[in-house]
């Protein structure tokens, strides 16, 4: 069954590793006859710092404003970042602090302590590099990024994750290793 698929590259750089799991992904899910969508905040031209915060509306760019209409069309969007510091990049941090605003991506409402999930009805993978082995990362430091992209992020604004798939440690990995974390990402956007 086809679906809209939305794929945003967190990394900066399209010629990352990142941006290879991207590719690899978008390519089989073409194939799979999705329609797809893609978007490289890299590319992306807007103030990532939410100056005012919630006090005061900041006007969006034209680029968040085709980055809020590419997410209202997709059914399905894939999340494609490297976990740097323990977390989520900068810049795709301040795409979200900047994109997921109240009457946009949640609401909340008087007399209710959890607001309104705008976004619900959409499902997510995530692709994550990291040069920590994943498995130190999920059990001595506890995955505080993909905590945060899944619950704290996608699962607050209504977004399903059905699979994250963490790919490290980058920094050492063979050309034979990678090619099998591409046929990993390959394999999911079939799905």
């Amino acid at each position: 069954m086809s679906k809209r698929v939305l794929v945003i590259l967190g990394h900066p750089c399209t010629d990352s590793f990142c941006g290879a799991l991207a590719d690899s992904y978008i390519e089989a899910a073409v194939a799979a006859r999705h329609d797809v969508r893609v978007m490289r905040l890299g590319a992306l031209r807007f103030d990532p710092v939410l100056r005012e915060g919630y006090k005061q509306i900041q006007a969006l760019e034209p680029d968040l404003l085709d980055a809020q209409a590419d997410i209202t069309w997709a059914e399905h969007i894939v999340w494609v970042y490297p976990i740097w510091w323990g977390g989520i990049p900068a810049l795709l941090k301040g795409f979200l602090d900047r994109l997921l605003l109240p009457g946009f991506a949640f609401q909340y409402r008087k007399g209710k302590a959890f607001p309104d999930k705008l976004l619900k009805g959409r499902t997510a993978h995530l692709l994550v590099t990291m040069d920590t082995p994943p498995w130190y990362y999920k059990w001595i430091y506890r995955m505080p990024g993909l905590h945060q992209m899944r619950k704290t992020t996608l699962a607050f604004c209504g977004i399903k994750p059905l699979a994250t798939l963490t790919f490290g440690p980058i920094l050492d990995s063979t050309g034979k290793q990678r090619d099998i974390w591409l046929q990993q990402a390959r394999a999911l956007a079939t799905r």
